[in-house]
Protein backbone atom coordinates (compact mmCIF):
# COMPACT_ATOMS: atom_id res chain seq x y z
CA UNK A 1 0.00 0.00 0.00
CA UNK A 2 1.44 3.41 -0.94
CA UNK A 3 1.70 6.26 1.52
CA UNK A 4 -1.25 8.27 0.19
CA UNK A 5 -3.61 5.30 0.48
CA UNK A 6 -2.27 4.54 3.99
CA UNK A 7 -3.01 8.12 5.03
CA UNK A 8 -6.56 7.90 3.66
CA UNK A 9 -7.15 4.54 5.33
CA UNK A 10 -5.97 5.84 8.71
CA UNK A 11 -8.02 9.03 8.37
CA UNK A 12 -11.12 6.96 7.54
CA UNK A 13 -10.57 4.75 10.61
CA UNK A 14 -10.19 7.76 12.88
CA UNK A 15 -13.37 9.34 11.50
CA UNK A 16 -15.30 6.17 12.34
CA UNK A 17 -13.89 6.15 15.87
CA UNK A 18 -14.65 9.80 16.64
CA UNK A 19 -18.04 9.13 18.21
CA UNK A 20 -16.38 7.35 21.13
CA UNK A 21 -14.64 10.60 22.16
CA UNK A 22 -16.26 13.54 23.90
CA UNK A 23 -15.66 17.09 22.78
CA UNK A 24 -12.23 18.12 24.06
CA UNK A 25 -11.18 14.54 24.88
CA UNK A 26 -7.63 13.62 23.95
CA UNK A 27 -6.99 11.10 21.18
CA UNK A 28 -4.35 8.34 21.49
CA UNK A 29 -0.76 9.45 21.07
CA UNK A 30 1.05 9.22 17.74
CA UNK A 31 3.02 6.25 19.01
CA UNK A 32 -0.18 4.46 20.03
CA UNK A 33 -1.73 5.09 16.61
CA UNK A 34 1.43 3.81 14.89
CA UNK A 35 1.30 0.59 16.89
CA UNK A 36 -2.47 0.11 16.52
CA UNK A 37 -2.57 0.60 12.76
CA UNK A 38 0.93 -0.52 11.79
CA UNK A 39 1.87 2.72 10.05
CA UNK A 40 4.79 5.11 10.21
CA UNK A 41 5.03 8.52 11.90
CA UNK A 42 4.64 10.39 8.59
CA UNK A 43 1.34 8.63 7.88
CA UNK A 44 0.01 9.48 11.33
CA UNK A 45 1.11 13.10 11.00
CA UNK A 46 -0.55 13.53 7.61
CA UNK A 47 -3.79 11.80 8.67
CA UNK A 48 -4.05 13.97 11.79
CA UNK A 49 -3.36 17.10 9.71
CA UNK A 50 -6.10 16.09 7.27
CA UNK A 51 -8.68 15.66 10.05
CA UNK A 52 -7.60 18.92 11.65
CA UNK A 53 -8.19 20.65 8.29
CA UNK A 54 -11.67 19.10 8.24
CA UNK A 55 -12.38 20.61 11.65
CA UNK A 56 -12.77 17.23 13.38
CA UNK A 57 -9.89 17.64 15.77
CA UNK A 58 -7.52 20.29 17.09
CA UNK A 59 -3.83 19.86 17.81
CA UNK A 60 -1.98 21.51 20.68
CA UNK A 61 1.83 21.51 20.45
CA UNK A 62 3.29 19.39 23.22
CA UNK A 63 -0.15 18.19 24.39
CA UNK A 64 -1.54 16.10 21.51
CA UNK A 65 -4.72 15.95 19.41
CA UNK A 66 -8.21 16.52 20.83
CA UNK A 67 -11.77 15.99 19.58
CA UNK A 68 -13.04 19.29 18.22
CA UNK A 69 -16.40 20.80 19.07
CA UNK A 70 -19.11 19.33 16.89
CA UNK A 71 -19.91 21.74 14.07
CA UNK A 72 -23.22 23.51 13.96
CA UNK A 73 -25.80 22.05 11.56
CA UNK A 74 -25.39 23.22 7.98
CA UNK A 75 -27.59 26.17 7.27
CA UNK A 76 -29.87 25.95 4.29
CA UNK A 77 -28.99 28.40 1.55
CA UNK A 78 -31.27 30.88 -0.11
CA UNK A 79 -32.52 30.87 -3.68
CA UNK A 80 -29.54 31.33 -6.03
CA UNK A 81 -31.41 30.81 -9.28
CA UNK A 82 -31.12 34.55 -10.02
CA UNK A 83 -27.44 33.94 -10.80
CA UNK A 84 -28.34 32.12 -14.03
CA UNK A 85 -29.61 35.41 -15.44
CA UNK A 86 -26.71 37.48 -14.11
CA UNK A 87 -24.03 35.11 -15.44
CA UNK A 88 -25.55 34.91 -18.92
CA UNK A 89 -26.36 38.61 -19.37
CA UNK A 90 -23.48 39.88 -21.53
CA UNK A 91 -25.16 42.42 -23.72
CA UNK A 92 -23.02 43.79 -26.53
CA UNK A 93 -20.54 40.92 -26.56
CA UNK A 94 -19.76 39.96 -30.16
CA UNK A 95 -18.50 36.54 -29.04
CA UNK A 96 -20.21 35.29 -25.86
CA UNK A 97 -17.82 33.83 -23.35
CA UNK A 98 -17.94 30.09 -22.81
CA UNK A 99 -16.53 29.10 -19.45
CA UNK A 100 -16.11 25.36 -19.82
CA UNK A 101 -13.53 23.32 -17.92
CA UNK A 102 -14.68 19.93 -19.24
CA UNK A 103 -11.71 19.30 -21.50
CA UNK A 104 -9.21 20.34 -18.86
CA UNK A 105 -10.82 18.30 -16.09
CA UNK A 106 -10.75 15.25 -18.37
CA UNK A 107 -7.00 15.10 -17.74
CA UNK A 108 -6.77 16.72 -14.30
CA UNK A 109 -9.41 14.74 -12.41
CA UNK A 110 -8.22 11.77 -10.38
CA UNK A 111 -9.63 8.45 -11.64
CA UNK A 112 -11.66 6.24 -9.29
CA UNK A 113 -9.57 4.13 -6.89
CA UNK A 114 -8.07 1.17 -8.70
CA UNK A 115 -8.59 2.56 -12.21
CA UNK A 116 -5.60 2.71 -14.54
CA UNK A 117 -4.81 6.27 -15.64
CA UNK A 118 -4.44 6.63 -19.39
CA UNK A 119 -5.87 10.15 -19.16
CA UNK A 120 -3.38 11.96 -16.94
CA UNK A 121 -1.37 14.94 -18.12
CA UNK A 122 1.58 14.53 -15.73
CA UNK A 123 4.22 11.82 -15.31
CA UNK A 124 3.81 9.09 -12.70
CA UNK A 125 5.27 9.83 -9.22
CA UNK A 126 8.06 7.34 -9.94
CA UNK A 127 9.24 9.70 -12.71
CA UNK A 128 9.38 12.76 -10.47
CA UNK A 129 12.50 14.04 -8.67
CA UNK A 130 10.64 14.33 -5.35
CA UNK A 131 13.73 13.93 -3.18
CA UNK A 132 15.63 16.63 -5.04
CA UNK A 133 12.56 18.89 -4.93
CA UNK A 134 12.22 18.50 -1.17
CA UNK A 135 15.89 19.32 -0.70
CA UNK A 136 15.97 22.46 -2.85
CA UNK A 137 12.66 23.76 -1.51
CA UNK A 138 13.81 23.35 2.08
CA UNK A 139 17.05 25.16 1.27
CA UNK A 140 15.29 27.95 -0.60
CA UNK A 141 12.81 28.54 2.21
CA UNK A 142 15.67 29.21 4.64
CA UNK A 143 17.62 31.51 2.35
CA UNK A 144 17.85 35.14 3.55
CA UNK A 145 15.22 37.22 1.79
CA UNK A 146 13.47 34.16 0.34
CA UNK A 147 10.10 35.25 1.71
CA UNK A 148 10.37 38.80 0.46
CA UNK A 149 8.84 40.20 -2.70
CA UNK A 150 10.62 39.13 -5.89
CA UNK A 151 10.88 41.35 -8.97
CA UNK A 152 7.56 41.23 -10.79
CA UNK A 153 9.34 39.86 -13.88
CA UNK A 154 10.97 37.08 -11.83
CA UNK A 155 14.40 36.74 -10.27
CA UNK A 156 17.06 37.65 -12.82
CA UNK A 157 19.15 34.48 -12.55
CA UNK A 158 16.16 32.26 -13.33
CA UNK A 159 15.11 34.48 -16.23
CA UNK A 160 18.65 34.24 -17.59
CA UNK A 161 18.57 30.45 -17.33
CA UNK A 162 15.33 30.27 -19.31
CA UNK A 163 16.72 32.64 -21.97
CA UNK A 164 19.74 30.37 -22.49
CA UNK A 165 17.53 27.29 -22.59
CA UNK A 166 15.24 28.80 -25.24
CA UNK A 167 17.72 30.22 -27.76
CA UNK A 168 21.13 29.11 -26.51
CA UNK A 169 23.93 31.12 -24.86
CA UNK A 170 24.57 33.14 -28.03
CA UNK A 171 20.90 33.50 -28.99
CA UNK A 172 18.82 36.68 -29.31
CA UNK A 173 17.22 36.35 -25.86
CA UNK A 174 18.61 37.36 -22.49
CA UNK A 175 17.13 37.78 -19.01
CA UNK A 176 15.52 41.10 -19.95
CA UNK A 177 13.29 39.34 -22.50
CA UNK A 178 11.82 36.77 -20.07
CA UNK A 179 8.94 36.83 -17.58
CA UNK A 180 8.60 34.07 -14.98
CA UNK A 181 5.05 32.67 -14.91
CA UNK A 182 3.06 30.28 -12.73
CA UNK A 183 3.37 27.43 -15.23
CA UNK A 184 2.48 27.08 -18.90
CA UNK A 185 -1.29 27.50 -18.55
CA UNK A 186 -0.80 30.86 -16.84
CA UNK A 187 1.65 31.90 -19.56
CA UNK A 188 -0.81 30.98 -22.33
CA UNK A 189 -3.58 32.90 -20.58
CA UNK A 190 -1.37 35.98 -20.27
CA UNK A 191 -0.28 35.76 -23.90
CA UNK A 192 -3.81 35.48 -25.28
CA UNK A 193 -5.16 38.27 -23.11
CA UNK A 194 -2.26 40.50 -24.12
CA UNK A 195 -2.41 39.83 -27.85
CA UNK A 196 -6.05 39.19 -28.82
CA UNK A 197 -9.03 41.41 -27.97
CA UNK A 198 -12.37 40.04 -26.73
CA UNK A 199 -14.39 39.14 -29.80
CA UNK A 200 -11.26 38.63 -31.88
CA UNK A 201 -10.17 35.49 -33.69
CA UNK A 202 -7.24 33.32 -32.62
CA UNK A 203 -5.80 30.76 -35.03
CA UNK A 204 -5.16 27.40 -33.38
CA UNK A 205 -4.06 23.98 -34.52
CA UNK A 206 -6.76 21.37 -34.99
CA UNK A 207 -6.79 19.22 -32.97
CA UNK A 208 -5.11 21.05 -30.10
CA UNK A 209 -4.74 21.31 -26.32
CA UNK A 210 -8.18 21.79 -24.63
CA UNK A 211 -6.72 24.18 -22.05
CA UNK A 212 -5.91 26.63 -24.84
CA UNK A 213 -9.43 26.45 -26.25
CA UNK A 214 -10.89 26.96 -22.78
CA UNK A 215 -8.74 30.07 -22.18
CA UNK A 216 -9.68 31.61 -25.52
CA UNK A 217 -13.40 31.01 -25.12
CA UNK A 218 -13.47 32.15 -21.50
CA UNK A 219 -11.88 35.43 -22.66
CA UNK A 220 -14.54 35.93 -25.34
CA UNK A 221 -12.21 35.03 -28.25
CA UNK A 222 -13.03 32.86 -31.25
CA UNK A 223 -10.64 29.91 -31.79
CA UNK A 224 -10.33 29.25 -35.54
CA UNK A 225 -8.93 25.85 -36.56
CA UNK A 226 -5.97 25.28 -38.89
CA UNK A 227 -5.59 21.53 -39.49
CA UNK A 228 -2.55 19.51 -38.46
CA UNK A 229 -1.14 16.54 -40.37
CA UNK A 230 1.79 14.17 -39.78
CA UNK A 231 4.25 17.06 -40.34
CA UNK A 232 2.52 19.55 -38.07
CA UNK A 233 0.57 22.69 -38.90
CA UNK A 234 -0.59 22.76 -42.53
CA UNK A 235 1.02 25.99 -43.68
CA UNK A 236 -0.73 25.90 -47.10
CA UNK A 237 -3.94 26.71 -45.18
CA UNK A 238 -2.44 29.24 -42.78
CA UNK A 239 -2.24 32.26 -45.09
CA UNK A 240 -5.90 31.94 -46.06
CA UNK A 241 -6.91 31.59 -42.39
CA UNK A 242 -5.18 34.87 -41.52
CA UNK A 243 -6.76 36.59 -44.51
CA UNK A 244 -10.27 35.28 -43.84
CA UNK A 245 -10.34 36.08 -40.11
CA UNK A 246 -8.09 39.11 -39.71
CA UNK A 247 -6.52 37.29 -36.76
CA UNK A 248 -3.34 38.70 -35.27
CA UNK A 249 -2.41 35.63 -33.22
CA UNK A 250 -1.50 32.03 -34.05
CA UNK A 251 -0.92 29.53 -31.22
CA UNK A 252 1.02 26.41 -32.17
CA UNK A 253 3.06 23.57 -30.66
CA UNK A 254 5.88 22.85 -33.13
CA UNK A 255 7.44 20.08 -31.03
CA UNK A 256 5.51 16.88 -30.10
CA UNK A 257 2.17 18.58 -30.60
CA UNK A 258 -0.65 17.78 -28.19
CA UNK A 259 -2.50 15.55 -29.01
CA UNK A 260 -1.07 14.24 -32.31
CA UNK A 261 2.60 14.25 -31.29
CA UNK A 262 3.56 15.82 -34.64
CA UNK A 263 6.83 17.71 -35.06
CA UNK A 264 6.65 20.71 -37.40
CA UNK A 265 8.59 19.85 -40.58
CA UNK A 266 11.74 21.87 -41.16
CA UNK A 267 10.45 23.47 -44.39
CA UNK A 268 7.28 24.60 -42.60
CA UNK A 269 9.11 26.38 -39.77
CA UNK A 270 10.22 29.31 -41.94
CA UNK A 271 6.83 29.37 -43.66
CA UNK A 272 5.01 29.84 -40.34
CA UNK A 273 7.22 32.81 -39.44
CA UNK A 274 6.98 34.35 -42.91
CA UNK A 275 3.20 34.04 -43.17
CA UNK A 276 2.65 35.43 -39.68
CA UNK A 277 4.99 38.35 -40.30
CA UNK A 278 3.25 39.22 -43.59
CA UNK A 279 -0.08 39.14 -41.72
CA UNK A 280 1.28 41.42 -38.98
CA UNK A 281 0.56 38.67 -36.47
CA UNK A 282 2.24 37.07 -33.48
CA UNK A 283 3.07 33.39 -33.17
CA UNK A 284 2.62 32.06 -29.64
CA UNK A 285 4.95 29.07 -29.51
CA UNK A 286 3.88 26.61 -26.81
CA UNK A 287 7.07 24.59 -26.29
CA UNK A 288 5.57 22.41 -23.56
CA UNK A 289 7.26 19.11 -24.46
CA UNK A 290 10.93 19.97 -25.01
CA UNK A 291 11.94 18.32 -21.73
CA UNK A 292 9.76 15.30 -22.50
CA UNK A 293 12.01 14.00 -25.30
CA UNK A 294 12.57 10.25 -25.21
CA UNK A 295 15.92 8.52 -24.90
CA UNK A 296 15.92 7.62 -28.61
CA UNK A 297 14.78 11.01 -29.92
CA UNK A 298 18.16 12.32 -31.09
CA UNK A 299 18.83 16.07 -31.45
CA UNK A 300 15.69 18.23 -31.27
CA UNK A 301 14.94 21.12 -33.63
CA UNK A 302 15.43 24.49 -31.93
CA UNK A 303 12.40 26.53 -30.88
CA UNK A 304 10.89 28.87 -33.45
CA UNK A 305 12.06 31.68 -31.17
CA UNK A 306 15.67 30.82 -32.06
CA UNK A 307 14.98 31.61 -35.74
CA UNK A 308 12.87 34.71 -35.09
CA UNK A 309 14.54 37.94 -36.24
CA UNK A 310 11.71 40.40 -35.87
CA UNK A 311 9.95 39.65 -32.58
CA UNK A 312 7.18 37.64 -34.21
CA UNK A 313 7.37 34.80 -31.67
CA UNK A 314 6.08 34.90 -28.10
CA UNK A 315 7.61 31.80 -26.56
CA UNK A 316 5.89 29.82 -23.78
CA UNK A 317 7.59 27.04 -21.84
CA UNK A 318 7.26 25.39 -18.45
CA UNK A 319 9.04 22.99 -16.11
CA UNK A 320 5.80 21.64 -14.64
CA UNK A 321 5.25 18.70 -17.01
CA UNK A 322 8.84 17.49 -16.64
CA UNK A 323 9.13 17.92 -12.87
CA UNK A 324 5.91 18.00 -10.84
CA UNK A 325 2.34 19.28 -11.23
CA UNK A 326 2.95 21.43 -8.16
CA UNK A 327 6.13 23.07 -9.47
CA UNK A 328 4.18 25.69 -11.36
CA UNK A 329 7.09 27.63 -12.82
CA UNK A 330 7.30 28.60 -16.48
CA UNK A 331 8.39 31.44 -18.72
CA UNK A 332 7.15 33.87 -21.34
CA UNK A 333 9.83 35.22 -23.70
CA UNK A 334 9.35 38.03 -26.20
CA UNK A 335 11.16 40.99 -27.75
CA UNK A 336 9.90 44.47 -28.47
CA UNK A 337 6.95 46.50 -27.15
CA UNK A 338 4.85 43.35 -26.68
CA UNK A 339 6.93 42.46 -23.65
CA UNK A 340 5.55 45.46 -21.77
CA UNK A 341 2.00 44.39 -22.60
CA UNK A 342 2.68 40.84 -21.41
CA UNK A 343 4.20 42.09 -18.16
CA UNK A 344 1.28 44.43 -17.50
CA UNK A 345 -1.29 41.66 -17.98
CA UNK A 346 0.62 39.29 -15.71
CA UNK A 347 1.08 41.88 -12.95
CA UNK A 348 -2.60 42.79 -12.99
CA UNK A 349 -3.62 39.12 -12.88
CA UNK A 350 -1.22 37.61 -10.36
CA UNK A 351 1.47 40.11 -9.25
CA UNK A 352 4.35 37.60 -9.30
CA UNK A 353 5.38 33.97 -8.79
CA UNK A 354 6.29 33.23 -5.14
CA UNK A 355 10.00 33.78 -4.55
CA UNK A 356 10.67 30.51 -2.64
CA UNK A 357 9.37 28.57 -5.65
CA UNK A 358 11.60 30.53 -8.01
CA UNK A 359 14.65 30.11 -5.76
CA UNK A 360 14.03 26.37 -5.43
CA UNK A 361 13.66 26.05 -9.21
CA UNK A 362 16.91 27.89 -9.82
CA UNK A 363 18.73 25.63 -7.37
CA UNK A 364 17.20 22.51 -8.95
CA UNK A 365 18.16 23.30 -12.55
CA UNK A 366 21.68 24.23 -11.45
CA UNK A 367 22.27 20.98 -9.58
CA UNK A 368 23.67 17.64 -10.85
CA UNK A 369 20.29 16.12 -9.96
CA UNK A 370 18.67 18.03 -12.83
CA UNK A 371 20.48 16.24 -15.66
CA UNK A 372 20.12 12.91 -13.88
CA UNK A 373 16.39 13.48 -13.61
CA UNK A 374 16.01 14.38 -17.30
CA UNK A 375 17.87 11.21 -18.30
CA UNK A 376 15.72 9.07 -16.01
CA UNK A 377 12.54 10.76 -17.30
CA UNK A 378 13.56 10.18 -20.93
CA UNK A 379 14.27 6.51 -20.22
CA UNK A 380 10.98 6.06 -18.34
CA UNK A 381 8.93 7.69 -21.10
CA UNK A 382 10.66 5.58 -23.75
CA UNK A 383 9.89 2.36 -21.87
CA UNK A 384 6.24 3.30 -21.45
CA UNK A 385 5.78 4.46 -25.05
CA UNK A 386 7.28 1.22 -26.34
CA UNK A 387 5.04 -0.83 -24.05
CA UNK A 388 1.86 1.00 -25.06
CA UNK A 389 2.62 0.81 -28.79
CA UNK A 390 3.28 -2.94 -28.52
CA UNK A 391 0.16 -3.52 -26.41
CA UNK A 392 -2.10 -1.65 -28.84
CA UNK A 393 -0.74 -3.62 -31.78
CA UNK A 394 -1.22 -6.88 -29.90
CA UNK A 395 -4.66 -6.22 -28.39
CA UNK A 396 -6.24 -4.01 -31.07
CA UNK A 397 -4.63 -5.09 -34.36
CA UNK A 398 -7.72 -4.12 -36.33
CA UNK A 399 -7.43 -0.42 -35.48
CA UNK A 400 -5.27 2.13 -37.26
CA UNK A 401 -2.18 2.24 -35.06
CA UNK A 402 -1.14 5.66 -33.69
CA UNK A 403 2.15 7.17 -34.81
CA UNK A 404 4.77 6.43 -32.16
CA UNK A 405 6.57 9.74 -31.66
CA UNK A 406 9.92 10.09 -29.91
CA UNK A 407 8.74 12.63 -27.38
CA UNK A 408 5.74 13.69 -25.34
CA UNK A 409 3.65 11.53 -23.05
CA UNK A 410 0.71 10.15 -25.02
CA UNK A 411 -0.56 8.45 -28.20
CA UNK A 412 -3.46 9.67 -30.37
CA UNK A 413 -5.71 6.76 -31.23
CA UNK A 414 -8.21 7.01 -34.11
CA UNK A 415 -11.37 4.97 -33.65
CA UNK A 416 -13.47 3.46 -36.46
CA UNK A 417 -15.94 5.84 -38.08
CA UNK A 418 -19.26 5.73 -36.27
CA UNK A 419 -17.81 4.73 -32.90
CA UNK A 420 -19.63 6.32 -29.97
CA UNK A 421 -16.63 8.12 -28.51
CA UNK A 422 -18.37 9.33 -25.34
CA UNK A 423 -19.83 5.89 -24.77
CA UNK A 424 -16.43 4.27 -25.21
CA UNK A 425 -14.91 6.60 -22.62
CA UNK A 426 -17.68 5.78 -20.15
CA UNK A 427 -17.46 2.03 -20.73
CA UNK A 428 -13.67 2.11 -20.45
CA UNK A 429 -13.93 3.78 -17.05
CA UNK A 430 -16.41 1.15 -15.91
CA UNK A 431 -13.94 -1.50 -17.05
CA UNK A 432 -11.19 0.12 -14.96
CA UNK A 433 -9.22 2.38 -17.31
CA UNK A 434 -9.55 6.17 -17.63
CA UNK A 435 -9.00 7.69 -21.10
CA UNK A 436 -9.38 11.21 -22.51
CA UNK A 437 -12.06 11.76 -25.18
CA UNK A 438 -10.82 13.23 -28.45
CA UNK A 439 -13.76 15.61 -28.98
CA UNK A 440 -12.40 18.12 -26.48
CA UNK A 441 -9.28 18.63 -28.62
CA UNK A 442 -11.12 19.99 -31.66
CA UNK A 443 -12.03 23.70 -31.86
CA UNK A 444 -14.76 22.88 -34.42
CA UNK A 445 -16.28 19.66 -35.75
CA UNK A 446 -13.98 16.68 -35.13
CA UNK A 447 -12.59 14.69 -38.06
CA UNK A 448 -13.74 11.50 -36.35
CA UNK A 449 -13.76 9.72 -32.99
CA UNK A 450 -10.45 9.60 -31.13
CA UNK A 451 -8.96 8.80 -27.73
CA UNK A 452 -5.84 10.32 -26.23
CA UNK A 453 -3.94 7.67 -24.28
CA UNK A 454 -1.31 8.88 -21.82
CA UNK A 455 1.43 6.42 -20.95
CA UNK A 456 3.38 8.78 -18.70
CA UNK A 457 0.89 8.63 -15.83
CA UNK A 458 1.21 4.86 -15.49
CA UNK A 459 3.48 2.89 -13.15
CA UNK A 460 5.11 1.05 -16.06
CA UNK A 461 4.81 -1.64 -18.71
CA UNK A 462 2.78 -4.08 -16.62
CA UNK A 463 0.07 -1.52 -15.84
CA UNK A 464 0.04 -0.40 -19.49
CA UNK A 465 -0.48 -3.98 -20.69
CA UNK A 466 -3.40 -4.43 -18.30
CA UNK A 467 -4.93 -1.08 -19.25
CA UNK A 468 -4.77 -1.77 -22.98
CA UNK A 469 -6.27 -5.24 -22.39
CA UNK A 470 -9.20 -3.66 -20.55
CA UNK A 471 -9.61 -1.03 -23.28
CA UNK A 472 -9.58 -3.72 -25.95
CA UNK A 473 -12.47 -5.40 -24.16
CA UNK A 474 -14.46 -2.23 -24.71
CA UNK A 475 -13.35 -1.40 -28.27
CA UNK A 476 -12.71 -4.88 -29.63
Amino acid sequence: MNESSSVEALAASLRRDFERYQTGEKLPSSRALMERYGVGPGTVSRAVARLAAEGLLVTRPGAGAFRARRPDPVRRGGDTSWQEVALSAESGASVPRTVDDTGVLATLSAPPPGAISFHGGYPHPSLRPDRALASVLAGAARRPGAWGQPPVEGIEELRGWFAREITGPAGPLDASHVLITAGGQSALTTALRALAPPGGSVLVESPTYPGLLAVARASGMRPVPVPVDADGLRTELLEGAFRATGARVLVCQPLFQNPTGAVLASERRSQVLRIAREAGAFVVEDDFARRLAHADSGPLPPPLAADDEHGTVVHVCSLTKAVSPSLRVGALAARGPVLGRLRAIQVVDSFFVPRPLQEATLELVGSPAWRRHLRALAAGLTERRTAMSAALLRELPGLEQPVSRLGGYHLWLSLPEGTDEAGAVTEALRAGVAVAPGRAYFPAEPTGPHLRLSFAATAGAQEIDEGVRLLAGVLG
